[in-house]
């Protein structure tokens, strides 16, 4: 469930947290969260960290993994660490890009710890909204059975059994998906295509002299010259290089290692201690690959080179799971360790910094040097030193980004600073949970209204219930954890659930006064009760609410509960009153920020549309519209973008209206906000309706009136008799026999296809037949259209999925309709469903 207005489906949510009311992404740096559906679903490369290098010896490596993706769905790029395979699978993906229609996607496994948790952290990197009690795979598959895009899993090798289940659940669920996997090992499917991806060309025997074109030679160069623009390949250095690249067996992460130290030794001293150092490391273990011994010895001899203050700074260091900033490091690391992050640069045992999702510059360590400086981390003993002191940094910052969360000034810079934060709370939340419940409730708390913003509330909603369960009953922390299961549950359509949640809060701080958290409270039982259809008691809930609110100096409560009463008077059909009290809620919310402001002005802004002034409910949405979209909070900004949609229908502005409603289902669809999905059915209905497309508007109201059913949702009566009107129009329009197949045909429809076919309504150019469709070829959209997998329209035609896989390529090239959601549009253009 989401937000809504007071004649839509659901209402308005319920903001809570026992430091006021709160709202709850991307973690990656590539497609940020604040972007529509539109653009996140559209083809590019999205998620891959920007390229500072040049891309040099794997041209013919990209080609035949690229070659490799063309004739399979699966394909596992295997190899030593640091042997290249993140950089070369970057590589692939942005040249294939072009191939997919919804683009290639990164999904970064190596800070992930907990095998259990590689389905969310995928959905996370493709923005898919999870959901409590459905497996995070099962969510990935309905949202991607629809699209086709390359999928990209990098650094599998820890959680290789993970990723292989999921990789095989997804294959058979999507057929237009496809997944590049970077491993230590193969994950062993039976589909799986696999590519080993060895050290990069030495120069052959007796080639010293002219070993400047190897690889390996050319790679060197070029990081050589990065660190001393004064270096050069001639008769003195290649030889040497071309001694110093073999000894190091054409590793490339060992290879930049020793090009970093080109300018402190030059080469022939840089061979020299290279040589010593692999001596010393010879009594390791004779079992592993020489490669590995060699990538060993070079991290060793980098680490061994470092003062002892420095070498400390390294190791604490290896406990960031991902990017972290100047402060951080000394937060962790101690005093001073800014300076060593400069020098471990200089080293090339850090990344050098860019800008993160919050501006701030940030440093990562590679995998390889993280898991080594690891072993050295707990070696040393110094392993709980370091996970205390980053707890302690986490949780100042989440609390810090918390308090900015609801000022309007500081929302965004704070949302973003936790974007940037995510694997770092991520790894600490789950040492928390095992080790310190007073943090992880401290810290669940204070992430709590990111991951409302950002979407990813109901996931940790078992999470939000285990550090509750260890807290005091009554206790703030208790409270605030509290509200937030309501918060989940209601827009997770468990309103018994959220009710009780909501009152054990209210039952907890009822004998303290007037507060917050109280206020809080019954504003959320009011919300539940109201959508249970106890109207008599959410109106008293409410209006308790209020009073205390006003009694306890708390505008933004006031507001919310001015909302909800606004809300409840559209049930009781007193549309007056609910304009009055939503314009009332504005006036407050004028002065408040934030999650709190955006919940009143979309109420407002239903309530106006149901009063029958809809060019008042306009002016309401595009004086917020810049402001709903730079939060980044998709189910608000959906619900404001289907009131425009609205509002432009019924003042007869259809290609307007055909336009924020499309990008409002695109968002709807994308996170899995079904209930504000039939909400605009209801608009596409009036949009058509304005437009003379009598069928269209008589199917898609009928599949609304289906699909509301279905899910035992009710309207206000204002809403049901506004449309009584133009679908009576339109039904004369076509006549009886007409009007019956075109609701025969909405009454069919499942949600998933009612959503393509409101884009297929909104869209000013809908995909038509390039060339004429066979009988076959027909049925087979039709099938697709339904939602059948390519597997179950093999058993259903008694073909093979191979034949099904041919014939669907053959309609693709006869249409241009690449997706299968351009099929399913495809079909319900023709009329097949």
């Amino acid at each position: 469930m989401g937000v809504s207005h007071g004649s839509r489906v659901g209402a308005v949510p319920v903001w809570c947290g026992s430091a006021g009311l709160y709202g709850g992404g991307s973690p990656h740096y590539g497609t940020g969260v604040g972007e529509s559906a539109a653009a996140a679903a559209a083809g590019g490369v999205h998620g891959f960290p920007a390229v500072l290098t040049s891309f040099i010896g794997r041209a013919g490596s990209a080609r035949e993994v690229a070659g490799l993706l063309g004739e399979h769905r699966l394909v596992t790029v295997t190899g030593p660490g640091g042997v290249g395979k993140t950089r070369l699978a970057g590589e692939v993906a942005r040249a294939v890009s072009g191939r997919f229609a919804d683009g290639t996607w990164l999904a970064e496994l190596a800070p992930v710890q907990d095998p259990a948790q590689v389905p969310a952290v995928v959905a996370a990197a493709l923005g898919v909204r999870e959901q409590p009690g459905v497996p995070a795979v099962a969510v990935l598959a309905r949202v991607l059975a629809r699209q086709q895009l390359l999928l990209v899993l990098d650094n599998c090798e820890h959680v290789i059994g993970a990723a292989a289940q999921m990789c095989a659940g997804l294959l058979a669920a999507c057929d237009d998906v496809r997944v590049l996997t970077t491993s230590r090992e193969p994950l062993r499917l039976v589909v799986e295509a696999r590519y080993r991806l060895g050290p990069m060309a030495l120069p052959g025997p007796g080639e010293a002299a002219d070993a400047g074109g190897s690889e390996a030679v050319r790679l060197f160069a070029d990081r050589a010259r990065q660190v001393d623009a004064g270096f050069a390949l001639n008769g003195q250095t290649v030889p040497v290089v071309a001694g110093l690249v073999t000894r190091l067996d054409g590793m490339p992460l060992a290879i930049e290692l020793a090009a970093a130290r080109v300018e402190a030794l030059g080469v022939t001293q840089l061979l020299d201690r290279l040589d010593d150092r692999f001596a010393l490391l010879t009594a390791g273990d004779r079992l592993a690959a020489g490669r590995h011994r060699s990538l060993a010895a070079t991290v060793e001899w980098s680490y061994q080179l470092l003062e002892e203050r420095e070498q400390r700074v390294f190791r604490a260091l290896s406990m960031f799971p991902g990017h972290f900033t100047l402060e951080a490091a000394e937060a962790v690391a101690g005093q001073g360790a800014g300076a060593v992050v400069l020098r471990l640069v200089d080293c090339s045992l850090l990344v050098p910094p860019r800008a993160g999702p919050d501006g701030r510059s940030r440093y990562v360590m590679l995998e390889t040097l993280r898991a080594y400086g690891s072993g050295l981390l707990a070696d040393a003993g110094e392993q709980d030193g370091a996970a205390v002191a980053l707890a302690g940094y986490a949780v100042e910052v989440a609390e810090r980004a918390a308090g900015g969360l609801q000022t309007s000034e500081g929302e965004l810079a704070a949302a973003r600073w936790l974007d940037a934060e995510d694997a770092t709370m991520a790894q600490v939340l789950a040492w928390a949970v095992d080790h310190d419940a007073g943090i992880a409730l401290r810290l669940a708390v204070a992430l709590a209204p990111w991951w409302f913003l950002r979407g990813r509330l109901a996931a940790q909603y078992l999470l939000l219930g285990e550090v509750a369960g260890r807290a005091e009953p009554g206790s703030a922390g208790w409270c605030a954890a509290r509200s937030w299961l309501g918060t989940t549950a209601r827009f997770s359509a468990d309103l018994a659930g959220a009710l009780g949640h909501f009152t054990a809060v209210r039952d907890a701080v009822l004998d303290q006064g007037p507060s917050r958290v109280l206020a809080d409270a019954l504003v959320g039982r009011s919300t539940a009760l109201r959508e249970l259809g106890r109207i008599a008691e959410a109106a008293g809930d409410a209006r308790s609410a209020l009073a205390l609110a006003r009694e306890a100096g708390y505008p933004g409560g006031e507001a919310l509960a001015l909302t909800e009463l606004s809300q409840i008077a559209m049930h009781a059909d007193d549309l007056g009153s609910a304009v009055r009290l939503g314009r009332q809620a504005g006036q407050i919310t004028a002065g408040i920020p934030g999650r709190i402001g955006r919940a009143c002005t979309t109420g407002l802004a239903g309530a106006l549309i149901e009063a029958g002034d809809p060019a008042a409910a306009e002016g309401v949405c595009a004086a917020a519209l810049a402001s709903f979209r730079d939060a980044g909070h998709l189910e608000n900004l959906t619900q404001l973008l289907g009131r425009m949609g609205e509002a432009d229908a019924q003042m007869g502005r259809v290609e307007d209206g055909a336009a924020h409603l499309r990008e409002a289902v695109q968002i709807a669809a994308r996170i899995g906000f079904w209930f504000e999905l039939l909400n605009n059915l209801d608009s596409c209905g009036y949009l058509c309706a304005a437009a003379g497309r009598h069928a269209e508007a008589i199917t898609v109201w009928a599949a609304y009136a289906a699909l509301s059913r279905h899910l035992v949702i009710t309207e206000t009566p204002a809403m049901a008799r506004r449309r009584q009107q133009p679908l009576r129009q339109a039904r004369e329009a076509l006549g009886p026999d007409r009007a019956r197949v075109a609701e025969e045909r909405g009454a069919a429809l499942s949600l998933a296809t009612a959503a393509e076919y409101a884009l297929v309504l909104t869209d000013p150019g809908p995909p038509q037949p390039a060339g004429k469709l066979s009988a076959r070829e027909r049925e087979l959209i039709t099938l697709v259209a339904q939602g059948r997998t390519n597997t179950q329209i093999a058993a259903q035609l008694y073909i093979s999925i191979r034949t099904v896989s041919s014939h669907l390529d053959r309609i693709r090239d006869k249409t241009g309709c690449r997706r299968r959601a351009d099929l399913t549009r495809l079909a319900l253009t023709m009329g097949l469903v």
